[in-house]
């Protein structure tokens, strides 16, 4: 199977703009979240506009985009009555769909306009995720290893075959639930990101520093980028800096827009960041980060701010 490289993302383009959020590309469709599924529920009922986010990103100017597997694990699934195989398909479906998007767009106009073969990364989401009560910004489960071994491996296994380029373990709350999935895709010599997603500065949501995650992290021979997602912008640029000291990986940020999530009801609530995203993707860039995007309640807007950034931020150096 022929994957698509990040490196040779990153060497064309210098900087890779991340895709935004699925959930509100949907929202904006029209599309009920409001349930534990989330965003893995338009896997069976809106597929073609999952294609259609992913094509809508791909416009805006993403070079790679997530998968639609975030909330689709198989015990999730099977809780809401598919079998273990239609749980299968659904994950193995969210990787087609993305390919079926991004040929479409590069037919129609990516491969005419120069632009680079946007990378597929598989989006394998926390435990927390799974619990949809918003454990993915707390951790401390309070659950053992072999049921993190259990949760994760399985998709990670589907969406590798299925042909992402790259698996994204993201909004990751807890150091020591992405040493295991870590370890996972160096068994299935799956390329890897590993996303955190942090309460300040300088801390994931369960307490890690940056330091402590790049140490531990470090050495492994699949894990191809390290960053930050779905934290408030503010932290960013801090905890750019706080990678940059203790790893030589590149660094990935997509954060969300600053609002405050409310787990009863799946909605983000109070004031967005005043700086506009532009500026803040410019302070990221800046700060040292090799790709950009968004993260919940970022859509078509924000990525195209992004792509003014770089524009400017490149044309400055």
């Amino acid at each position: 199977m022929n994957r698509q490289s990040l490196q040779d993302v990153l060497n064309q383009e210098k900087i890779m703009i991340i895709d935004g959020s699925m959930a509100t590309g949907l929202e904006l469709k029209g599309y009920d979240l409001n349930q534990s599924l989330w965003t893995a529920s338009a896997l069976v009922n809106k597929p073609e506009w999952v294609k259609q986010v992913h094509m809508d990103y791909f416009k805006a100017g993403a070079d790679c985009g997530i998968t639609d597997s975030y909330q689709a694990s198989i015990p999730g699934l099977m809780a809401k009555g598919y079998s273990e195989s239609e749980a299968e398909a659904l994950i193995t479906k969210s990787v087609a769909l993305f390919h079926e998007a991004r040929q479409q767009w590069w037919q129609e106009e990516g491969k005419a306009s120069g632009r680079v073969y946007p990378l597929c990364l598989g989006a394998v989401g926390p435990y927390g995720a799974y619990l949809a009560d918003g454990s993915e910004y707390r951790g401390n489960y309070g659950i053992d290893t072999n049921t993190l071994i259990a949760f994760h491996k399985r998709r990670m296994e589907l969406l590798w075959q299925a042909g992402a380029d790259l698996l994204i373990m993201e909004t990751q709350p807890s150091l020591s639930e992405a040493l295991i999935e870590a370890e996972l895709a160096e068994e299935l010599g799956a390329t890897y990101w590993i996303s955190f997603t942090c309460k300040d500065g300088k801390y994931t949501h369960e307490g890690q520093t940056i330091e402590e995650c790049a140490k531990a992290l470090s050495g492994l021979p699949h894990l191809a980028m390290v960053g930050i997602n779905c934290t408030d912008p503010k932290y960013v640029e801090s905890l750019i800096q706080e990678w940059k000291k203790y790893t030589d990986l590149p660094i990935g940020v997509y954060p969300n827009s600053g609002e405050t999530y409310d787990p009863l009801t799946k909605t983000w609530h109070g004031p967005t960041q005043p700086i506009p995203y532009e500026n803040w993707a410019e302070i990221w860039m800046k700060a040292g980060a090799s790709a950009v995007g968004g993260c919940c309640q970022t859509g078509v807007d924000h990525i195209k701010q992004v792509v003014q950034a770089r524009n400017k931020f490149l044309s400055n150096k």
